[in-house]
């Protein structure tokens, strides 16, 4: 019998844990969500809820969300990936330059094809490595982000890269200048990434060999799971994803930057784990995910908004980071 169903089922202390436990994954999100909006619309006052703002704030989240789509799938199957920064920085690299090329509508098309390309080609490097090696996975990706981010600097020359105006620089332009229907067109895409993933995690063999790999990598070995195709899968699909993430960066910044997304990826993991997912491996959620980026783009930007200085907003999220582990790992224990 599933052991989370049989502590359900008892009437004393166990079963109030699971319910906490439930409480503060989903449902627990969500309602910290709404209590951090609320807090900073307190402190700005009902602007903060204008519908301006609350589209900035779309705006923001989707970047951290997209990747953090990908970062799911990873924790689920018992990983990580520091690379994910790297990789955005890349993609806008590469968009820039394919633009530079051919800045027509079909070649702002193939510039954003080749950056996912090339993500979903880091993105294997990642899971290539990770099983042919043995070695764990913080530290190959910690070698990658090195590796990846010393490429993009070597491919701009280490320097901005500007590129000609296109549809892509659209995607997360304000839908009050006629751009996207009530909202950006790259919010809608993001919206439909996040129910495809979802999807695939909860209805797909591929999703449930992940969730089996995370809870227990040599079980899933034993009930016929090919391990090694599995995970090099799911970093390149996390690769490609974190890419995508870059296309909406050069969105935003309209230049190919090998600088920027630095530390990207410590957002992108606390979202995961604020959103419910555990760094152990065989736990994760898209819901929770999209509350746990919005609530990191809501510290961001309301502490901006705010006056506060960059010093308090690093100190606010590096908190969240922690904060993020520290409930991991007590959500662990309740399940041991």
């Amino acid at each position: 019998m599933d052991r989370t169903l049989a502590v359900d089922g008892r009437v004393g202390r166990p079963g109030r844990i699971v319910t906490a436990r439930r409480l503060l994954d989903e449902r627990g999100v969500l309602a910290g969500l709404v209590i951090v909006a609320l807090t900073f619309g307190a402190l700005i006052g009902p602007q903060f809820f204008a519908a301006a703002n609350l589209e900035l704030m779309a705006r923001q989240t989707a970047i951290v969300c997209v990747a953090a789509l990908g970062m799911t799938m990873v924790i689920v199957s018992g990983g990580i990936d520091l690379s994910v920064g790297s990789i955005v920085a890349l993609s806008t690299v590469v968009t820039a330059l394919l633009l530079g090329r051919d800045g027509s509508a079909a070649g702002a098309l193939v510039a954003a094809l080749g950056a996912v390309a090339a993500g979903a080609l880091c993105g294997a490097l990642n899971g290539v490595l990770i099983t042919q090696l043995r070695v764990v996975p913080f530290i190959v990706t910690l070698g990658t982000m090195l590796l990846v981010r010393g490429a993009a600097k070597g491919m701009s020359g280490e320097r901005r890269l500007e590129a000609p105006a296109t549809w892509l620089n659209d995607l997360l332009r304000t839908a009050q200048g006629g751009h996207g229907v009530l909202l950006p067109s790259g919010i809608w895409l993001t919206a439909a990434l996040a129910v495809a993933v979802a999807f695939t995690l909860q209805y797909t063999r591929f999703g449930r060999h992940l969730f089996a790999v995370g809870s227990s990598e040599r079980t899933a070995r034993l009930c016929g799971v090919r391990i090694t195709r599995t995970k090099i899968a799911v970093y390149t699909a996390a690769g490609a994803l974190a890419a995508l993430a870059g296309v909406l960066m050069f969105s935003k910044l309209s230049v190919g930057d090998p600088t920027v997304a630095n530390g990207l990826e410590l957002d992108v993991i606390a979202a995961v784990i604020i959103g419910g997912g555990s760094l152990l491996g065989g736990r994760g959620s898209i819901v929770g995910t999209i509350a746990g980026a919005a609530i990191m783009a809501i510290i961001q930007i309301g502490c901006s908004q705010q006056g506060l200085p960059n010093w308090v907003q690093q100190i606010v999220t590096g908190a969240i980071i922690v904060f993020a582990v520290a409930l991991d790992r007590w959500r662990s224990k309740t399940l041991s």
